[in-house]
């Protein structure tokens, strides 16, 4: 999930239109175009998915409109998070990026980056893609909370699909991938829709196709 709503029982607020939203996203601009245009809406391709994870891992420890701030810096920094390319940066690299105050500059978050790069080839290489990878993941509808209420959502900080995804991707010699990072990914990349009823974006995450569709 994204940063923790500081307002409303029930997990929305008025945005800048007047109609409620998701209460954690309101009162910046970047943060609300964030919640309606990309959290929660289906993502597959490699390239987005790799940054959305890398940048996940960032987020630990920090807001996450800390990271939103960043992202073009990051983008820029590890160009533009294509895996095949941070896999194979070196020392020079890592004290270029040491140096770039523009990110998030945590050596073990960076080195975690290339680290996962060069094991996501050795994913792609066995699983075909990462979106494909991540997909067996996807939660059973039925074991989902009905109906989605901020109490819900604030309640699974994990689930077992994302302690599952957490643990399968640090066999593989992932890192910063714990399953509180993990279950973050899966919102934020539509692998489950967790726009509090009420919330306007809510229907139009459902439509472009995120599952469990009753969750």
């Amino acid at each position: 999930m994204a940063d923790t709503p500081e307002t409303t029982d029930n997990g929305l607020a008025a945005g800048h239109d007047g109609r409620p939203r998701c209460a954690w996203c309101t009162g910046d601009e970047l943060y609300e175009t964030y919640h309606d245009s990309e959290w929660g809406f289906p993502v597959t391709d490699d390239r987005r998915l790799f940054e959305k994870i890398c940048l996940e891992g960032f987020q630990s420890g920090l807001s996450w409109l800390t990271i939103l701030r960043k992202r073009q810096n990051f983008r820029a920094a590890f160009d533009d998070f294509d895996h095949e390319l941070v896999a194979e940066y070196g020392e020079a690299d890592l004290q270029r990026l040491l140096g770039d105050a523009g990110i998030v500059r945590h050596r073990g978050k960076i080195e975690a980056t290339i680290n996962n790069a060069r094991a996501m080839i050795d994913l792609v290489a066995t699983e075909g893609s990462l979106a494909g990878f991540v997909e067996q993941f996807r939660p059973d509808p039925a074991t989902r909370p009905h109906p989605i209420t901020w109490e819900a959502v604030r309640a699974m900080p994990t689930t077992p699909e994302s302690t599952a995804l957490s643990k399968e991707l640090k066999r593989r010699g992932w890192r910063f991938v714990g399953p509180t990072t993990a279950y973050a990914f899966m919102q934020a990349m539509g692998l489950v829709n967790d726009h509090v009823e009420g919330c306007v974006v809510r229907p139009l995450v459902r439509s472009a196709g995120t599952a469990p569709r009753d969750g």
